[in-house]
């Protein structure tokens, strides 16, 4: 039979009694075949990790439950990347490695049960001897297909494909609480030609990432064609995120017909000196954004992680390029409107010796809240909080704005600090409350700078 019920291998729904082996031998079975359809039936089932093997779709009934257990014995220690860096990690809810031709699929639920992972994070991390599970990683398979199941409570990032090629996650929602510790939404980490299509998400950090490793990966592999459309995503400290880690480039990715909510950020790059690396060729159009902090935020000063508040990362001096140096450049942005945003309309700071370059801005409709807060746009050392502001940039090359609109802005609708080559054409400033200039222009030689340790 190419359908393999796992009450058939003694599963009993109720979750009281574990069916990870029972859901184990469904899987074995299957492949001794040659492959075929693991089924879960409607009822809740306690489990611990699930490993998959080539060539089998793991089915979910309606009303299916997988209930993830709580206890770190029941994750085998695998090693796979956390955070961009290969190394020992406990194995995630649903794990493979090396596999072809695997699929997640149905109308049920896999629940991560991720509150005492949360806890321990949170408080005591001492008790973790190794990162927490993921609720679906899947590293280096080939012909990866998720699509319809909802996701919840996930332990970290919920969905993470790592040098994958041919990966499809469609109709998938994904709910974790808004103050969860770093469970991002969906991260293809060095993938290669990813589909994201009709996924809703709610979480309690970044709602998409795509990433490509950190200076600490020994193996540099982009994250390239990636498609990202029709999705909707609420809260999470940013709607689509490239980067930091990025030190194995990021490019062509495509990111369009999208809802952005209560996202913090909108669309938002970030990386640091050391990082080395490219994002470039990023097409975005066709996105509403509303209640975000900052809509674009483009900053080679990222500060968090490892290393990041060193001089080396937060100096406002130019240093020597070396591989050493991310590049930021060709990034498009289109049709997009934002509504009651926060802190500024746009935030882009390129290094002092690596300016960010070639973007456009075009048929763009930003207005501020009638009461903003303020906020800080990008994690960066020595910038204060902002409110109102418009489009803020610095240490930056060939933009064009065509047909921007900023509403009920503070100060300059278009501030440039060490700008070359920026244009702007039929834009405008409406809505203020007194009269401003539409363009600042300044240009500031960095100097030795002694901040306190807040400002770091």
């Amino acid at each position: 039979m190419s359908v393999y019920s796992i009450t058939e291998f003694g599963a009993v729904p109720g979750g009281a009694e574990p069916a990870t082996r029972a859901i184990a031998a469904a899987i074995e079975a299957a492949d001794a075949a040659g492959g075929g359809t693991v089924f879960v039936p409607a009822g809740t089932f306690l489990t611990g990790a699930i490993l998959l093997r080539s060539n089998i779709e793991l089915r979910l009934d309606p009303g299916a439950v997988l209930s993830f257990s709580t206890d770190p014995a029941d994750y085998p220690v695998v090693t796979s990347r956390w955070e961009g860096v290969q190394r020992e990690v406990h194995a995630s809810c649903v794990y493979g490695h090396g596999l072809k031709n695997v699929s997640i699929t149905g109308s049920g639920t896999l629940d991560g049960n991720g509150q005492p992972w949360w806890d321990k994070m949170r408080s005591r991390p001492e008790e973790l001897t190794h990162p927490r599970p993921k609720l679906i990683s899947l590293d280096r398979c080939t012909r990866v297909t998720i699509r319809d199941v909802t996701l919840i409570n996930s332990p970290s990032w919920t969905v993470n494909p790592i040098l994958c090629d041919n990966v499809t996650i469609d109709n998938v929602s994904i709910y974790n609480p808004a103050d969860s510790p770093n469970t991002d939404g969906i991260d293809p980490e060095s993938c290669q030609n990813v589909r994201i299509s009709g996924c809703h998400i709610d979480v309690g950090d970044d709602c998409i990432a795509i990433k490509a490793g950190t200076e600490d990966t020994a193996q540099r592999v982009p994250c390239e064609n990636i498609t990202i459309t029709n999705c909707t995503m609420i809260h999470g400290h940013g709607g689509v995120v490239l980067g930091s880690e990025m030190s194995g480039d990021i490019r062509n990715v495509v990111i369009s017909n999208c809802i952005f909510k209560h996202t913090d950020r909108g669309i938002r790059l970030k990386s640091r000196r050391g990082r080395g690396g490219t994002v470039e060729d990023i097409r975005v159009s066709g996105i509403v954004m509303e209640e975000v902090i900052c809509p674009f935020i483009l900053n080679l000063y990222y500060f968090c992680g490892p290393r990041g508040k060193d001089k080396y990362v937060w100096d406002k001096r130019p240093y020597p390029v070396t591989l050493e140096t991310p590049t930021f450049r060709r990034i498009h942005f289109s049709n997009i409107t934002a509504r009651n945003v926060h802190a500024a309309a746009g935030f882009v700071y390129g290094l002092a010796e690596r300016y960010i370059s070639e973007l456009t801005f075009a048929d763009i409709d930003i207005s501020m809240a009638e009461n903003p807060v303020p906020g800080r746009p990008a994690m960066m050392s020595g910038i204060q909080d902002m409110k109102a502001r418009g489009f803020y940039l610095g240490n930056v090359r060939d933009i064009r704005f065509d047909r921007v609109t900023v509403g009920g802005h503070e100060g300059p609708a278009f501030y440039v600090e060490n700008g070359e080559d920026v244009e702007w054409q039929q834009c405008r400033s409406k809505d203020t409350k007194v009269p401003e200039q539409l363009v600042k222009q300044v240009s500031v030689v960095p100097q030795e700078e002694d901040l306190s340790e807040e400002e770091v």
